[in-house]
């Protein structure tokens, strides 16, 4: 149930203050179509691997809050899918890296698309099993 006061609206959980209830009315503006665009940019630019999305983030980071939050996590999703192939690719030699090379790319691959579409509908997507080494 919501309560008001006055015009002011918060769920009965949050304690009303002066200004709006910080989790019922967050203060960080609805991403726009432009930080959308740029946020997706950043996710589906793993070409440069870290260096894609690390120079979209550095560049436009200051521009909206949604292109900061997912261009850090694209960079965190890239650094953390880096180590993941040089450990398979040390593991080639005990063979083991043989099977977790291709396991590694195609489940990359699927995290990336899957934040590419969430980035472009405006959600902030957070990879599974990241380093969160950037925060």
């Amino acid at each position: 149930m919501i309560q008001t006061r006055g015009n002011k609206t918060w769920k009965p959980a949050c304690r009303p203050s002066r200004d709006r209830c910080p989790i019922c009315h967050p203060r960080t503006p609805a991403p726009g179509r432009c930080s959308v665009t740029f946020a997706l940019i950043g996710h589906i630019i793993p070409f440069g691997n870290i260096f894609g999305p690390l120079v979209v983030w550095l560049i436009k980071k200051d521009e909206h809050p949604f292109i900061d939050d997912q261009g850090k996590e694209a960079i965190n999703f890239q650094i953390t899918v880096t180590i993941a192939f040089l450990i398979s690719g040390v593991l080639v030699f005990v063979f083991i890296g043989v099977v977790l090379l291709p396991i590694v790319y195609v489940v990359a691959m699927i995290l990336l698309v899957i934040a590419t579409i969430k980035a472009n509908e405006g959600v902030r997507y957070r990879y599974p099993w990241v380093l969160r080494l950037i925060s």
